[in-house]
């Protein structure tokens, strides 16, 4: 029933009139040889035609990259590989099964391709989402596989895995630890979580709860860091590290002509970018990797 209920769901969403127009046109894309270079900018270089840069602007907006093809940069709203060299060397995932989830339009993904993964999933139940991906994918024609679903569907899912990336995600939930429990039950015995996540400062296990944070209003607990790590160990996760900390700046995040509406410049006080626009801490993230 509830595979059923989601392959419904799954359709409609394919099925809406904006995504299934990008969807042919991103089908009926020439074929052609590209070379392609796997790095913090992703370059796609050929014989591009016009028309093909006009649909990566139909697919604003762009959040997660950067990428390039041809002459042409998408300067993403996140520059995605500031937060990937940050995990890039607690990934030993040569031979193994990754799952990235929240993937967005598979950039990480991407990039995890240079370290020789037995397989790559994404999970992400956008459609625009999966646009992006396809789009990139193209060019790049990997075996890289998108999910149309989300994290609670882990449960349902019907394979485990060696590790498991949840990065910008945790916070947007409302139920982090049972989000938690889930990607444990997901992970083979002794598998790696990467995760990132927000956090407040505090030595204290406290979690800000904010009706809006940085104009999110989809943003419900922001743990300080002993409560992540209280929060990891009720899941069961063990031998837990702190791979960094890093306050988000307008270097990583920031307004470009491939995104729609504000960025992070508009998020913080502008009297003091130390704070958000509510007056909460501006954004600080921590990344974890921990076994599951």
């Amino acid at each position: 029933m509830y595979i059923h209920k989601n392959r419904i769901e799954i359709k409609r969403k394919l099925e809406a009139k904006n995504i299934a127009i990008l969807r042919q046109q991103i089908a009926s894309m020439p074929k052609d040889k590209y070379k392609i270079t796997i790095d913090d900018t992703i370059k796609i270089e050929s014989n591009i035609k016009e028309n093909i840069i006009n649909l990566a602007y139909l697919l604003k907006p762009w959040r997660k990259g950067p990428f390039q093809i041809s002459n042409q940069l998408i300067n993403s709203e996140w520059d995605s590989s500031i937060k990937y060299n940050i995990i890039k060397n607690h990934l030993d995932i040569k031979d193994k099964i990754v799952a990235d989830i929240g993937c967005n339009n598979g950039y990480f993904m991407f990039r995890m391709l240079a370290l020789n993964p037995k397989k790559i999933i994404g999970f992400d139940p956008s459609a625009h989402c999966l646009c992006q991906f396809d789009f990139i994918n193209h060019f790049i024609n990997s075996d890289i596989k998108f999910e149309i679903l989300g994290l609670q569907d882990l449960s349902h899912y019907d394979m485990k895995f060696d590790t498991i990336l949840c990065l910008g995600v945790l916070y947007h939930r409302t139920n982090p630890i049972d989000c938690l429990k889930i990607l444990k039950q997901a992970l083979k015995n002794g598998g790696i979580l990467i995760l990132d996540c927000l956090i407040i400062d505090s030595n204290l296990p406290l979690v800000l709860s904010p009706l809006s944070y940085a104009k999110m209003k989809n943003v419900y607990f922001i743990p300080s860091i002993s409560a992540l790590e209280n929060w990891l160990k009720r899941a069961k996760f063990s031998d837990i590290e702190i791979i960094a900390t890093k306050k988000t700046d307008l270097e990583e995040q920031r307004k470009t002509e491939w995104i729609n509406g504000e960025s992070l410049e508009s998020f913080l006080d502008k009297d003091n970018p130390q704070k958000t626009i509510e007056g909460y801490q501006a954004p600080k993230r921590i990344y974890i990797k921990a076994k599951g």
